[in-house]
């Protein structure tokens, strides 16, 4: 081979060489491009959804942000200068990774693309269908396992967890196999909210999470033998915005029957409203903030410009802490909520005590 060759190949596999490498790391401190390793006795998990809500975020509480919007290098250095890990959003169609050589190529792309961006880890957040006796069953417990392995090997410190249903019990007919899963990853982020997803008896409005009814998940899978310090409650930060069909005195909404996967009624009768929007509406309905002793809710009662009843079930600082507390007693690794930019950030002096009442409600 001729010099220009030589150097044409050269040339080539530096090329390849950078390729595989980080990229520059993209904050003014080069140390903070370091993963954070260091785990806090209590998990305070925040999913964010981009832009720059993130700035206003509670930071002396955080230990983990789940990054589930564009990439933000800012938002990992800042992150880092706190102490707190970012992590990746992971989700796969699961028939792709029933074969283990998909599996393995996936799970690199994963490793590869945390180590590019300097993040922490991996949130792997996969909420299809799942029937026990099929090998999808069986790959996605592997999924999980195998990168939690290639996480802690290639990156180590990071922290691998998964996104589980606030019960167990084949919500959304996602019969997964949890205890294999908790044992496989750090810890479970259990999804305590859409407890309406699919409702059996009266098709009524209900609240996203109610208390009793969310405990009850947590001590389902803590009888199938998961420690509590595998499970993180996860707390919404949104409420569900009903059309009443019928709305009685005593506050019964009557719901359209809109059926999901095999329910004949469900919450997708109603749309999703972040908390600062609902702080907005609350104290001008016709109703005034009311309080559910049975569900241990808030909710209040509108009508809009057409003439239709609406009934809106919500969480606040009171139902929140009320499930703080039992994290708290029960032993729990920690609390998160869906999602971080659900708030009122604006300089607004209201909207920053409500803010601020939000995120100390998550620490009893």
């Amino acid at each position: 081979m001729g010099r220009m060759g030589c150097a044409v190949l050269l040339l080539l596999l530096g090329f390849l060489q950078l390729l595989g490498r980080p990229a520059a790391c993209p904050c003014q401190d080069p140390r903070l491009c370091q993963t954070i390793a260091a785990t806090r006795d209590f998990e305070v998990f925040v999913f964010d959804v981009g832009k720059e809500a993130w700035k206003s975020y509670d930071w002396s509480k955080i230990t983990t942000v789940a990054a589930f919007g564009k990439y933000d290098p800012d938002l990992v250095c800042f992150a880092h200068s706190k102490g707190a890990r970012v992590v990746l959003k992971g989700d796969v169609p699961l028939q792709e990774v029933v074969d283990p050589a998909n599996r393995a190529a996936w799970i690199s792309q994963q490793v590869d693309l945390a180590k590019k961006q300097y993040m922490d880890g991996i949130n792997i957040d996969i909420e299809q269908e799942v029937n026990e006796t099929s090998p999808v069953y069986y790959a996605l417990t592997e999924l999980v396992k195998e990168t939690a392995d290639a996480f802690h090997k290639e990156i180590p410190g990071s922290q691998v967890t998964f996104d589980v249903a606030w019960s167990p019990a084949c919500i959304d007919r996602r019969c997964y196999n949890y205890t294999g899963i908790a044992a496989a990853c750090d810890f479970l982020f259990v999804m305590s909210y859409d407890e309406q997803s699919q409702i059996w008896n009266d098709c009524i409005a209900k609240a996203n999470a109610p208390y009793l009814q969310t405990l009850v998940g947590y001590e389902d899978y803590i009888g199938m033998g998961i420690d509590p310090k595998k499970l993180v409650m996860g707390v919404p930060w949104y409420g569900y915005d009903y059309v009443c069909l019928n709305l009685t005195e005593d506050h019964v909404c009557s719901l359209p029957k809109v059926p999901f996967r095999g329910a004949p009624c469900s919450d997708a009768a109603g749309r999703q409203v972040p908390y600062g929007a609902i702080m907005k509406q609350v104290n001008s309905s016709i109703s005034g903030a009311l309080w559910d002793e049975v569900q241990s809710s808030p909710f209040y009662e509108y009508k809009d410009s057409l003439g239709r009843f609406h009934q809106v079930w919500y969480d606040d600082p009171r139902s929140i802490s009320l499930k703080a507390a039992y994290v708290k007693n029960r032993g729990l690794r920690g609390i998160g909520m869906w999602n971080g930019n659900s708030l009122d950030y604006s300089k607004e002096a209201v909207a920053e005590k409500q803010t601020e009442a939000m995120w100390q409600a998550l620490i009893p």
